[in-house]
């Protein structure tokens, strides 16, 4: 299990990453609640790099602060692909960020269905004016194991986009 310790040391790494390319950071999160931001802002200077951060828990946020449309969450469902790929749209729609990063999913013990089993999580990262990446990932453990593993993902996405 990734502790939290290792993604402050990860934190670090993708803050001097970005700042090298003078590239700016906004994040789109449900299920992890603002962890990814507060990972990152946890690292002093971050400010530099991290642009925004939109914790859209509720459908209403996601459609109010996103622009994700109620047409789409009562189709797919908050927790899907293309919910993750409009999150990561709007936080670039609405941030001065070059790289966004939005997830959505799971974290228990609560809210699963019969199809959106406990840990699963879709995430979607993208540089501005290009495809996102959109994944889907089912990770175990309990609500604390698949927040952490959520960002442990999310910032392997963050160090893919600003390697290229």
């Amino acid at each position: 299990m990734t502790s939290l310790q290792d993604l402050l040391a990860r934190a670090a790494g993708l803050l001097d990453a970005y700042r090298a390319k003078n590239a700016k950071i906004a994040t789109a999160e449900s299920c992890t609640g603002g962890l990814i931001a507060a990972t990152l802002t946890e690292i002093p200077g971050s400010s530099d790099v991290v642009d925004r951060g939109f914790v859209t828990y509720s459908n209403a946020a996601k459609t109010d602060l996103l622009g994700v449309t109620e047409s789409m969450l009562a189709v797919h469902g908050a927790v899907s692909a293309e919910v993750a790929e409009a999150m990561v749209r709007g936080a670039l729609a609405r941030s001065a960020a070059e790289v966004a990063v939005a997830v959505t999913g799971i974290a228990g013990p609560g809210g699963a269905t019969a199809t959106k089993p406990v840990g699963l999580v879709y995430l979607a990262a993208q540089w501005r004016n290009r495809e996102p990446v959109v994944e889907r990932h089912q990770f175990g453990g309990d609500r604390a194991t698949v927040r952490l593993a959520t960002v442990d993902r999310a910032f392997d996405l963050l160090e893919q986009a600003i390697k290229g």
